[in-house]
């Protein structure tokens, strides 16, 4: 197979996270130096569709290792979801004789590289980028660290402010279908309660939680709330209801948004995006096809794209049971 790939197209798709830069970086040398070509396609699938690419080799990628976000910059492609779109972006890759990709980003991203492999066969690996770290058949994804450390850093500071005033506070982090940022930061970052879309605390748990916690003395509290949490509709209106039924409470809401995104990844994430990138490009020249690379118990794997995406990741029951424990 390393006879017939002579040129790989790299991509970023979907929500930018810390570390994509850094598996750019990876893909790019690897191609260097197993002596292949390697183009950049701009905006995802969207650039793909619109041959807009730049050329990416050794010196293109020095000194963004550090970088946040993504220089091939992301987008989510409407037209890449219709046939039409795909044979456009496929017309695309033989003009610019691209002979396999490396998509770079979460499910969805993984779901239309499988949709387009199967309709023009063209081979391709994947590298799970994503602050979620919802994907199945890596323990890690790009970015989950960066992202945590983030969050827990902002936290810290919020618990500043709560003590200070004796104030409850409602923290708000991304996790619209999976809890692991909100569940591993809140442990972390010593929370009072976590509500995750995965467990369904219910309200008149959390009240008594928070009964508790005053009647144990503690004159402030921090609740981490994933976004995709079900207990409420929204967490404003959740904060209100905890304030009108414990009067006692003054209750605050601290949305962290997109700011969980962004920033330098940490040498986690930089170290793991660059043993990702060189797993893609040697596991394209070996033929692979269809996989994603991914890191079990410190080792680097490969793993069926399709079982990646279709598979649940399960949250890690035995940290529900430590943050109960150490909430007291």
């Amino acid at each position: 197979m390393r006879e017939t790939i002579k040129k790989i197209g790299v991509l970023t798709s979907g929500g930018d996270a810390p570390g994509m830069n850094a598996a750019l970086r990876a893909v790019a040398r690897a191609c260097s130096y197993y002596d292949v070509e390697c183009v950049g396609f701009y905006r995802g699938y969207q650039g793909m569709i619109e041959g807009d690419y730049m050329k990416l080799d050794a010196r293109s990628v020095k000194n963004i290792i550090g970088k946040g976000g993504t220089i091939l910059k992301s987008a989510r492609s409407t037209e890449f979801r219709t046939e039409e779109g795909r044979q456009k972006a496929y017309e695309s890759l033989v003009k610019a004789e691209v002979d396999g990709l490396i998509l770079i980003g979460g499910d969805g991203t993984f779901n239309g590289g499988v949709v387009f492999g199967k309709e023009h066969k063209i081979p391709f690996i994947g590298i799970p980028g994503t602050i979620d770290n919802d994907i199945v058949g890596t323990n890690f994804t790009i970015g989950y660290d960066t992202a945590l450390n983030t969050v827990v850093d902002a936290i810290d500071k919020i618990r500043d402010t709560a003590s200070s005033h004796n104030r409850l506070f409602f923290v708000e982090v991304m996790g619209r279908d999976a809890g692991f940022i909100a569940l591993n930061a809140g442990v972390g970052a010593g929370a009072e309660e976590i509500l995750i879309p995965e467990e369904d605390l219910g309200l008149g748990r959390l009240l008594e939680s928070l009964r508790k916690s005053k009647a144990r003395g503690k004159s402030s509290s921090i609740v981490i709330v994933s976004e995709g949490d079900k207990i409420g509709k929204n967490v404003f209106e959740l904060a209100e209801y905890v304030t009108q039924n414990l009067p006692n409470y003054e209750a605050r809401v601290s949305v962290l948004g997109h700011m969980q995104r962004g920033g330098s990844p940490s040498c986690f994430d930089r170290v793991l995006a660059s043993r990702f990138g060189v797993k893609a490009v040697e596991s394209l020249l070996d033929g692979k096809t269809d996989m994603m690379v991914g890191i079990i118990n410190n080792e680097i794997v490969l793993t069926s794209i399709e079982e990646a995406i279709k598979t649940t990741h399960d949250i890690n029951r035995e940290l529900l049971r430590i943050s109960d424990i150490l909430s007291v």
